[in-house]
């Protein structure tokens, strides 16, 4: 099987790792995987790729300043794309991410190539309006399939696009030296991490998380807090970190290549975002045994992981004082942080890569043979 795999750029994203994840998987199992972002030669994968995959970064990236550059560059990503896919020819083709999957199913019209377009976040939140909102009608609707990650996705498109929507959620794939080593670790020392993780920008809410925080850390003063990631906002963060007097309670680490071990060494997570699509970090928090908290945002993602009581908390989306309420109960009560912690692992039995996988491959053979 020859796949193609498509994504604007190979950064530190939830959608970078699925693909990876992906595209590691089948070439393990033989398959002939390329790999195609818009990113310069010199910018290395941030997660690690099977030897076997062909990489190549077309250059197509960066900034347009006016509307007259913006098309010229988007029509030769449009050329570079289609040839660089003819070249590579594949079974499928399989892109991610919105803007990338416009553009992938532009490149590849009258080529008669089965192309299946994941959207991997809340596409109520993305093009909204104007042309971006258009062309991603007219792509997703004549895509082979569409990919969403939750029922809640699929039911934002119209009749005729769900009709060729399939939900499959992402997979939890764990590192050999990561589940196994974690969970079971002793949550009883008498200095206590609460840990968050993931890219420093708006949507994760992380400003929402330290003012929750500031709350509930004089009644806790053995817990501190380490938020791990980069991006924009880190230095907005950071400020509004000492403008809160947190001081050093709460510490930005940067990012980690080994987010179990960073599980492992924390008692209690915490998903602050203001939008998710299927959160891979809620996932892997869980899969480490950890007890977890989690604003229940709007497109779903978090309340299909998350069984309220069972091996998590939902917390109403952006609401300041039930989160640090949530935050003070279950630093209090340890009790109740072993119980979700207990059955939290479950979710490598409904999430895990070989389940998911399957669900990957029944679609791929149904459009090759088609």
């Amino acid at each position: 099987m020859r796949l193609t795999l498509t994504i604007s750029d190979i950064s530190t994203g939830g959608a970078q790792r699925v693909m990876s994840i992906l595209a590691n998987y089948w070439a393990k199992r033989g398959w002939q995987i390329t790999l195609l972002t818009m990113n310069a030669e010199s910018e290395k994968p941030f997660y690690d790729l099977h030897p076997a995959i062909t990489y190549r970064p077309l250059g197509i990236a960066g900034d347009s300043s006016n509307i007259i550059q913006l098309l010229r560059n988007n029509f030769t990503r449009i050329a570079v794309l289609r040839k660089a896919i003819k070249s590579s020819a594949p079974h499928v083709v399989i892109s991610f991410m919105e803007r990338m999957n416009i553009l992938v199913y532009l490149s590849i019209l009258k080529l008669n190539l089965p192309i299946f377009v994941c959207q991997h976040s809340n596409p109520g939140k993305t093009c909204q309006s104007g042309i971006w909102k258009f062309l991603r009608t007219f792509a997703y609707g004549g895509a082979t399939r569409l990919i969403v990650l939750t029922q809640s996705a699929q039911s934002y498109f119209s009749p005729a696009i769900q009709q060729h929507t399939v939900v499959i959620p992402n997979p939890l794939f764990i590192q050999d030296n990561g589940h196994e080593e974690i969970t079971g670790k002793d949550t009883g020392n008498s200095k206590k991490t609460l840990i968050a993780m993931g890219r420093m920008d708006e949507d994760k809410g992380f400003d929402i998380l330290l003012k929750a925080f500031a709350k509930v850390f004089q009644k806790q003063p053995e817990w501190s807090l380490v938020i791990w990631g980069d991006g924009p906002l880190l230095s907005s963060l950071k400020k509004l970190r000492d403008e809160l007097g947190l001081g050093i309670k709460v510490r930005f680490p940067g990012v980690t290549r080994q987010p179990y071990e960073k599980f492992g060494e924390s008692d209690l997570f915490v998903l602050s975002s203001r939008t998710e699509a299927f959160p891979m970090v809620l996932l892997e928090a869980m899969a480490c045994g950890l007890p977890v908290i989690s604003y229940d945002c709007p497109s779903g993602g978090a309340r299909e992981i998350i069984r309220e009581g069972i091996d998590g908390i939902l917390v109403p989306p952006e609401d300041i004082d039930a989160l640090s309420k949530t935050l003070d109960d279950l630093m209090s009560d340890k009790e109740k942080r072993d119980r979700l912690a207990k059955r939290a692992p479950e979710v490598i039995e409904r999430f895990g890569l070989e389940k998911i996988m399957i669900m990957w491959e029944k679609i791929i053979f149904s459009a090759k043979n088609a």
